[in-house]
């Protein structure tokens, strides 16, 4: 029942990580170093986020050993090149304080640079070790099969906005046929789900808050990870604290419910000023 990882491609990936958009400097650091603290082994940051150098310093002031982490990074829009794919990478190593990145994403589809250029440049950071993994990130079922075919490494991840009110059936789908791991973000819908008066009832017969009722729909589906954002320990000890029971089927398609109105309140609260 517990299933604390996903396995895909035969590499074991832990089922709940942290995400660190829109954090920052000693909000960034404290939240990484208490998650890994309380037994996270999974980071997820970006160039884009400007948190590299306060991610890599938590990790290396852990008591967690480097080789436990699964660190993920991913490339920002204008470092899509060759040229840039590999320098700006080595940047990213430097910030993050690593010889090496688990995985490496290509950040959203947005890009001038063709495809397989880019892929080209992380299939290269991959043959010298640089990076063990390559990515994507807000890429549809179109643009993912592009991706694996211009890739000669295998795609291990697509990560894509997943939650109770914004489905991805058909990606799912398609990754769980060609094993590809499902990481979900804004798994609470940016806070949306808190409300929520069927995973509140759902959660009351297990003792679990909405959020967890969430986040254990997301990892209970096979393939599927996620990276909440958290700060608070109370907040990162219960995103962890998922693994102890089970939704039924009725509760799991329970939870399944589209609501582009929650979605769009969710995704509007998600970038206000913090």
């Amino acid at each position: 029942m517990t299933r604390e990882y996903v396995t895909v491609q035969g590499t074991e990936v832990p089922a709940v990580g942290l995400g660190t958009w829109r954090l920052t400097g000693e909000d960034c650091y404290d939240a990484v170093r208490t998650a890994l603290d309380l037994g996270y082994r999974h980071i997820d940051t970006a160039q884009a986020y400007g948190n590299e150098r306060q991610v890599g310093a938590a990790i290396r002031d852990s008591d967690v050993a480097r080789e436990d982490v699964f660190l993920a990074t991913k490339l920002n829009v204008g470092n899509r090149g060759r040229d840039a794919v590999l320098r700006s990478t080595e940047e990213s190593l430097a910030k993050l304080d690593t010889a090496y990145a688990d995985l490496l994403l290509i950040h959203n589809t947005a890009q001038r640079t063709p495809l397989g250029e880019t892929l080209d440049a992380m299939n290269d950071l991959r043959d010298r070790d640089k990076v063990r993994h390559l990515g994507v990130s807000n890429f549809d079922v179109e643009k993912l099969h592009r991706a694996r075919e211009l890739s000669d490494a295998p795609i291990l991840t697509n990560q894509v906005q997943y939650n109770p009110y914004w489905l991805q059936t058909g990606l799912l789908d398609y990754c769980s046929i060609h094993d590809v791991l499902l990481t979900a973000y804004s798994p609470l819908a940016h806070g949306a789900v808190l409300d929520d008066p069927v995973l509140d009832d759902i959660g009351a017969r297990y003792d679990k808050s909405a959020a967890q009722v969430a986040i254990r729909w997301l990892v209970q589906q096979d393939g599927v990870a996620t990276v909440p954002k958290a700060t608070s320990t109370g907040h990162l000890r219960a995103n962890l604290d998922v693994f102890d029971f089970e939704l039924t089927d009725a509760e799991m398609e329970a939870v399944r419910r589209p609501s582009k109105r929650r979605a769009l309140s969710g995704f509007v609260r998600g970038r206000l000023p913090v």
